[in-house]
């Protein structure tokens, strides 16, 4: 550890500190883990085919709000908290903290235009379909699980980004 990392150490040594990185950090795990999962089970219910969804993806895409996925508003909270925290010793004007910012704002674009609105389709379609034996897939819900999918793929990309920058802090 550097001087710079060490003097970080020493000045941050305070509970309040390590709880607000623990909730950011758990902000992280757990609003991205599940707009990534919704990205996997969006891609697992586009290759079921005319064998229908199963019980499985029917729960899993049961009408509701992914409220698990809206954890990654936590993180830009829990972030200027431990920012105001740190004694001075982490600045957002520093070129790590921006670039996370600018990840994170990427982030719920993508989630709030693009991963929500399909996902809220496909439940509706699925709460529709329920009690319909083997109903083919129809074009609008194929194209939602494909943009399910990519937007999931996406954000895990932005999260490992992130998470190496907010490590690393860089600049």
């Amino acid at each position: 550890m550097g001087a710079a990392g060490l003097h970080l150490a020493l000045a941050t040594d305070k509970p309040a500190f390590d709880l607000l990185l623990v909730g950011h950090v758990a902000c992280t795990l757990v609003g991205f883990g599940a707009l990534a999962t919704s990205g996997v089970q969006a891609s697992r219910l586009l290759r079921c085919g005319t064998a229908g969804p199963g019980p499985t993806l029917l729960a899993y895409f049961a009408p509701g709000v992914n409220w698990a996925g809206r954890a990654v508003y936590g993180v830009p909270l829990f972030g200027f908290a431990l920012l105001a925290d740190s004694g001075g010793h982490l600045r957002l004007g520093q070129g790590w903290a921006v670039a996370g910012l600018a990840l994170w704002g990427l982030a719920a674009v993508l989630a709030e235009g693009f991963l929500w609105p399909a996902e809220r389709r496909i439940q509706s379609v699925l709460a529709a379909q329920r009690h319909a034996e083997r109903a083919p897939m129809s074009v609008p819900v194929r194209r939602d699980c494909r943009v399910v999918g990519c937007s999931g793929a996406c954000l895990a990309v932005i999260f490992v980004v992130a998470t190496v920058l907010m490590v690393a802090r860089p600049g």
